[in-house]
């Protein structure tokens, strides 16, 4: 089992900044796939970043390319997400997770089989 438990949202005026943690216990192991996904209100939940710490990969959703940089400290057990030059579209509940095995895209939610409880980032225009 893996516990996933995020912190760092907020609220923060467009253009600002804010970083999202993600901390991983448990079997740790299951941690080298990691994903950051939003929801907003009546809106499906997106893959926003992906990490692979074994082979380096990373995924970005278009709409963040540029802004946003996902990263992870294995020492730490803690992935974080950075987001920059932050837009009102951005408004959503983010949550991060681990995928335990290969399979699926990057940002197929169904893949991933630990999920952080959740936080919110309002950006203001």
């Amino acid at each position: 089992q893996v516990q996933l438990v995020e912190s760092g949202g907020g609220s923060v005026q467009a253009g600002g900044s804010l970083r999202l943690s993600c901390a991983a216990s448990g079997y740790t192991y299951s941690t080298k796939r990691m994903g950051w996904f939003r929801q907003a209100p009546g809106k499906e939940r997106e893959g926003v970043a992906y990490i692979n710490s074994g082979s380096g990969v990373l995924y970005y959703l278009a709409s963040v390319k540029g802004r946003f940089i996902i990263s992870q400290d294995n020492d730490k057990n803690t992935v974080y997400l950075q987001m920059n030059s932050l837009k009102p579209e951005d408004t959503a509940m983010y949550y991060c997770a681990a995928k335990a095995a290969i399979g699926g895209t990057w940002n197929d939610a169904v893949s991933y089989n630990y999920w952080g409880q959740g936080n919110q980032v309002t950006v203001s225009s």
